[in-house]
C-alpha cells in the first residue's frame, strides 16, 4: 500500500526506533539479554550442565600439575631422592593430567558451539517468525536493513557470546576457583597475597565497563543505520541516479561511517589500556610480593616445590582473570545485540497482547447465525492514527456478498486507511467491522487471510517461478494454480514463457511488465479462494489495454467474489454496483455511477470529468 495509507495526510506519531541504542540503561540491557539467552538455551541446559561437570573435571586436572611437581621437587629432586619409578610416575602424571585437561577444554569447546549453533537458528526462527506476526503500524516506521541486521548481526552476536565468551567465563571461574582451593591447602597465607589482586582486576573491569559501554552501544546501533541506509540505497537506486543524489547520499553515508569508526575507536583505545596490559602489570608485581613475601620466611626443603606450585598457581590465577576480562568486550557487544533482539521480540509481544484484547473483547460480543448477511459491514467506524486527529469519521456501510462495491475520493481522503481497517493491519478502537456477520477481531487470522485476499498496488514478486509466484508455499495442486492463472487472464502470458509455469519471473519479476505483474497478483489472491477480494489501486501503473483485462477479470468474479476497489482512475471501477465518494474521512456520496454522475456539482462527478479531460 502506498505513502497515502501512511496517513492520508495526517501525520502519524513518530515512534521510538528499533536502533535507539539504550544509553544508561545497561542493566536493563543485561536483564532482557538474560532473559532471552536463558530462553534461547533452555532446550540444550543438559548439555550446558554436561558441558560445566566436564570442565570442572579439566580444572582439577590442571590443578594436580602443579602439586605433582611439588611433590617431585620437595620429596625427590631436592633431598636428591632418587626413586626413579615414583619420579616417572609423577612426572607422567603431570604430563596426563595437563593432556586430558587440554583434551576435555576441546571437547567441551565443540559441545558448546554446537549449542550456540543451535541457539542462534532459534533466535533467527523466533525474530523472523515475529516479524512476520508484527502489525503494519510497526512498519510504517520500521527499516529495513535494521531489520535484517536484527536477523543475522546480532543474533550471530548471541554465537560469539556462547563459544568466545561463556566458554572462556565458565572455564576460567572453574580454573581460578580450582586455583584457589588448591593455593589455600598449600598455604593460605600466601594464598591470600595471591588474591589481594581480584579488588584490582575488579577495579579495572568496573572503569572499562565505564569506558566501553557507551562506545559499543553506539557502534552497534551506527553498524544498523548503515545497513538500513544500504539496503534504501540500493532499493531506491533508479530514483537516486535520475535525481543527481548519489552525490549527496554518498556523503551521508560517510558521515555514518564516520561516527560508527569514531564510536569503534573509542572501544578499541579502551581495550588496548585497560585489559590485557594493566592486567600482565598486575601480573608482574604479583610475582614479586610473593617472591619477596617468600624469602621473609625460613626456607626448609619441603618450602621449596611451595614456590614452584605458587609460581604456577600464580599463572593460573592470573591468566583466567585477563582472558575473562577481555571477554568484556565481546560480552558488553552480545548483551547490546541481545537486547536489540529482545526488544525486537518485545514489540512482537505487544503486538500479540493488543491483538488478545480484540479477540478478548470481540468475543464478549455475541455472534448470531445469519447467512443473508453482508460480506462486509461497518459501524460508526472512526480511526486516527494520532489521537484527537481522525482520519475517518463515522463510516457506516453494507456491501452485500458478490458485490462489486469501488471505493474513490481525493488523495488523502482516508481510501487506503479503510482498505487498512478492512484488512486488519490497524486495530478499529471505535466502532466496528464485520466479516459475513462475524466481528473481524474475533476470526482467528489464519482463516481471515483465506478469506480476505488482497491485490496490493505495488504487487510483490518472488525470484521465483511463477508457479511459486501464485503458489506463495500453500502447497496448492498444478490445476488450482492454472484455474486462478486462468481467472486472473495471465495463463496466456504465462504459459508462452520458455518454461511455462516453471519459468523464473528474475528478481522484483524483472521479467514482466507492470500490467503482467498485477495478473500474477490477481492470480495469487484468487488462488486461495478468497470470499472477500481487496484492491488497493490495483490499475493505477497498468496500460489501458491490461486495464481492460483486469476489469474483464473482475466482471467474470461478480457474483461468486464480493470485490472491494479502491481505485484513483475511476474506468475501472465504473461498472461497480455501487460506489463510495470518501471526502476528508467522510462518505460523501454513494451510488452506481450513473446515479453519481447525475448529482450536479457532486466530488464523483468532477473528478470523472477531471481525468475525462486528461485523457
Amino acid at each position: 500500500m502506498q505513502a497515502e495509507s501512511q496517513a492520508d495526510t495526517v501525520e502519524k506519531p513518530a515512534a521510538k526506533a528499533v536502533d535507539k541504542p539504550a544509553g544508561k540503561a545497561g542493566r536493563a540491557q543485561a536483564t532482557q539479554a538474560a532473559a532471552l539467552l536463558r530462553r534461547a538455551a533452555w532446550p540444550d541446559r543438559r548439555q550446558l550442565m554436561l558441558a560445566t561437570l566436564w570442565l570442572t573435571l579439566a580444572a582439577a586436572l590442571e590443578v594436580m600439575g602443579p602439586i605433582l611437581g611439588k611433590a617431585l621437587i620437595d620429596d625427590h629432586l631436592v633431598p636428591r631422592n632418587a626413586d626413579w619409578t615414583r619420579m616417572a610416575l609423577l612426572l607422567g602424571g603431570a604430563l596426563l593430567s595437563g593432556w586430558a585437561a587440554s583434551w576435555l577444554r576441546y571437547l567441551q569447546l565443540v559441545r558448546l558451539s554446537g549449542m550456540a549453533m543451535r541457539s542462534v537458528r532459534r533466535l533467527r526462527e523466533w525474530v523472523y517468525g515475529h516479524v512476520m506476526r508484527l502489525p503494519m503500524a510497526f512498519f510504517d516506521r520500521a527499516i529495513t536493513g535494521q531489520l535484517v541486521s536484527r536477523v543475522t548481526n546480532d543474533t550471530e552476536a548471541v554465537k560469539t557470546l556462547y563459544i568466545q565468551v561463556l566458554f572462556v567465563l565458565l572455564d576460567s571461574t572453574i580454573v581460578l576457583i580450582g586455583t584457589t582451593i588448591a593455593m589455600a591447602w598449600l598455604d593460605w597465607r600466601l594464598m591470600l597475597i595471591v588474591l589481594a589482586l581480584l579488588p584490582a582486576v575488579l577495579g579495572i573491569v568496573w572503569l572499562y565497563q565505564r569506558l566501553s559501554a557507551p562506545a559499543v552501544t553506539r557502534a552497534r546501533a551506527l553498524r544498523s543505520e548503515i545497513n538500513g541506509q544500504m539496503a534504501e540505497s540500493i532499493g531506491g537506486m533508479t530514483v537516486l541516479q535520475a535525481s543527481n543524489a548519489a552525490g549527496r547520499f554518498g556523503e551521508r553515508f560517510a558521515a555514518t561511517n564516520q561516527e560508527h569508526y569514531t564510536a569503534r575507536q573509542a572501544e578499541l583505545k579502551a581495550n588496548a589500556f585497560l585489559l590485557r596490559p594493566a592486567l600482565d602489570l598486575l601480573n608482574v608485581i604479583l610475582l614479586a610480593v610473593v617472591i619477596f613475601s617468600f624469602g621473609q620466611r625460613e626456607i626448609g626443603a619441603v618450602e621449596v616445590g611451595v614456590l614452584y606450585a605458587f609460581i604456577s598457581y600464580i599463572a593460573r590465577v592470573v591468566e583466567p582473570l585477563i582472558q575473562i576480562t577481555m571477554q568484556f568486550s565481546g560480552l558488553q557487544q552480545a548483551v547490546v545485540a541481545t537486547a536489540r533482539v529482545a526488544h525486537l521480540l518485545d514489540e512482537a509481544g505487544a503486538a500479540e497482547h493488543t491483538k488478545g484484547k480484540a479477540l478478548r473483547r470481540a468475543a464478549e460480543i455475541p455472534v448470531k447465525p445469519d447467512p443473508d448477511a453482508p460480506a462486509v459491514r461497518v459501524r460508526d467506524l472512526s480511526f486516527a492514527y494520532v489521537p484527537g486527529q481522525n482520519v475517518l469519521h463515522d463510516i457506516s456501510l453494507d456491501i452485500p456478498q458478490g458485490a462489486f462495491f469501488g471505493i474513490v475520493g481525493h488523495t488523502g481522503s482516508g481510501k487506503s486507511t479503510l482498505l487498512s481497517l478492512l484488512l486488519r493491519y490497524y486495530p478499529a478502537e471505535h466502532g466496528r467491522i464485520e466479516i459475513c456477520g462475524e466481528p473481524i477481531a474475533g476470526i482467528d487470522n489464519e482463516r481471515f487471510r483465506s478469506e480476505v485476499g488482497l491485490v496490493p498496488q505495488d504487487p510483490f514478486i518472488l525470484a521465483a517461478s511463477a508457479r511459486e509466484n501464485i503458489d506463495m508455499g500453500r502447497g496448492l495442486g498444478a490445476a488450482q494454480i492454472e484455474a486462478a492463472a486462468r481467472a486472473a487472464h495471465a495463463h496466456d502470458f504465462i504459459a508462452a514463457l520458455e518454461d511455462g509455469y516453471d519459468t523464473s519471473l528474475g528478481e522484483g519479476g524483472s521479467r514482466l511488465s507492470s500490467g503482467q505483474k498485477q495478473l500474477i497478483a490477481i492470480a495469487r489472491a484468487l488462488a486461495g479462494e478468497p470470499r472477500i477480494l481487496l484492491l488497493d489501486e490495483a490499475t493505477s501503473r497498468i496500460d489501458s489495454a491490461t486495464e481492460q483485462i483486469v476489469q474483464e477479470a473482475l466482471d467474470e468474479l461478480r457474483g461468486t467474489v464480493t470485490i472491494i476497489a479502491i481505485a484513483h482512475r475511476l474506468s475501472t471501477i465504473r461498472d461497480a454496483d455501487r460506489i463510495i465518494v470518501l471526502n476528508h474521512g467522510r462518505i460523501t456520496e454513494a451510488g452506481a455511477h450513473d446515479e453519481l454522475m447525475r448529482i450536479e456539482g457532486g466530488l464523483y462527478q468532477r473528478l470523472y470529468l477531471l481525468q475525462q479531460l486528461a485523457v
